[in-house]
């Protein structure tokens, strides 16, 4: 019997030691990944509003492999795959003409998977980012461009982030961009409303620039 209870407290004792071996793999994987989604933010920001033009298509570039590298380590996360479509798409806007449409097919393919392993990541970022492709990205027979997708997708992230400056600001892009210049008034000014982002200083100022300039076209 004395043996018996040894054997089970031993058995239970590395079962506890197991658990708490996997808890903080499980902390360091986390921490990684967040760390990971951090730096691309942050770079892409700088690319995005900090660096000339004609400089951003090579620095999106080279942002692409270290983006891929994180979705590589975590396949089955949705921010990564989010994000790696967004820098993805950043990239084929700086490139421009057909020679960016492939870019754009990865990226929309990136925004499909992390929809896929949770459409509510990053409160709903890659139904947006995949809504904004669709009405940037010519139609068939050229691309998949395609209005009523665009803003079904558009509509259900703002469903999802209601108050957010990205949401608001590319709802209302569309809506410009479909000549209905009176309906995004409103989505720009609450977009121009949307409370800051911690650490993401550089991408909500640049934000807000655009969205001061398209209200401006819209009024």
């Amino acid at each position: 019997m004395k043996q018996y209870i040894g054997l089970r407290n031993a058995t239970a004792g590395v079962l506890a030691g197991m658990a708490c071996f996997f808890s903080a793999f499980a902390v360091a994987a986390s921490t990684d990944l967040d760390q990971g989604i951090r730096a691309l933010q942050d770079d892409w920001a700088v690319i995005q509003y900090k660096t000339p033009p004609n400089e951003r298509a090579e620095r999106f570039e080279a942002l692409s492999v270290e983006a891929h590298a994180l979705t590589e380590r975590y396949r089955n996360k949705a921010e990564p795959h989010i994000w790696e479509g967004i820098i993805l798409s950043s990239w084929a806007g700086a490139k421009g003409g057909l020679g960016a449409l492939g870019l754009a097919k990865q990226a929309k393919a990136e925004y499909e998977t992390a929809i896929q392993l949770d459409s509510r990541a990053l409160d709903g970022s890659a139904l947006n980012s995949l809504g904004v492709l669709y009405y940037k990205v010519p139609g068939w027979p050229v691309g998949f461009g395609d209005n009523k997708k665009a803003e079904a997708l558009l509509k259900q992230a703002l469903s999802i982030n209601q108050d957010g400056i990205d949401p608001n600001y590319f709802y209302a892009d569309y809506l410009v961009y479909r000549n209905r210049k009176s309906e995004a008034i409103p989505y720009l000014e609450k977009a121009l409303k949307a409370p800051s982002r911690p650490g993401r200083e550089v991408a909500d100022e640049g934000r807000r620039e655009e969205a001061r300039a398209l209200l401006k076209e819209a009024r």
